[in-house]
């Protein structure tokens, strides 16, 4: 080895931001880059399943909103079914439902919202029943690695008792960080899930 790389050291690790919104999502930044842009349309106009709305903020440890966040969003359709070659059914799957999206947050106020269909409940791999919900990717300045996270729905309380990622959760004051509120708002259907970084109420992120 020659003897100058001898004193070379390992950089810093880096965060995601603050420009990871321009190039995961530059058409919701205001920089109109592609004709169709991946991620706007997540369950499609074919769609069967009651709409949706899902709106939150993305919380810091002060207490403040994080207004430059990523997020990014897969789920099934209300057949609990994942538009992916490896899940059986997946030729069932609505023409146009791609299950996928991303959003970024509001700049000026934080808020992140998307709409979509909601997901049915579907078989895991132990061969349980999981309750309907949407996984989460979170990506932002000063987070080094994507924090992933699921959002159930608080009118689904039999469904999710039985879930078994749920119940990883030995706290039920932790558990109850993974259900969003639904409410309804000009005849709209609403979930409300604000996720928390750090603090008291930190949201429940998974090692996977």
């Amino acid at each position: 080895m020659p003897q100058s790389l001898e004193y070379l050291k390992e950089t810093p690790s880096q965060t995601a931001g603050p420009y990871v919104h321009i190039g995961l999502a530059p058409g919701a930044a205001g920089f109109q880059i592609y004709d169709q842009e991946l991620g706007q349309d997540i369950a499609g106009p074919n769609a069967k399943g009651e709409r949706i709305r899902v709106e939150g903020l993305v919380i810091d440890g002060t207490g403040s909103p994080v207004k430059d966040v990523l997020l990014e969003v897969w789920q099934a359709n209300a057949d609990g079914i994942y538009p992916h070659p490896e899940h059986a059914g997946h030729d069932t799957v609505e023409d146009g439902f791609r299950g996928w999206g991303r959003v970024i947050t509001n700049f000026e106020t934080g808020e992140w919202a998307f709409d979509t269909i909601k997901p049915g409940g579907l078989m895991g791999r132990n061969g349980q029943m999981m309750a309907p919900h949407i996984n989460l990717w979170i990506v932002a300045r000063g987070i080094n690695v994507g924090l992933n996270t699921r959002l159930y729905f608080d009118d689904e309380a039999e469904a999710n008792a039985a879930d078994p990622v749920i119940n990883v959760v030995e706290w039920e004051k932790r558990r109850k960080t993974l259900i969003a509120k639904r409410s309804e708002r000009d005849g709209q259907t609403v979930y409300r899930f604000d996720i928390r970084l750090q603090g008291d109420d930190e949201t429940v992120f998974f090692d996977i």
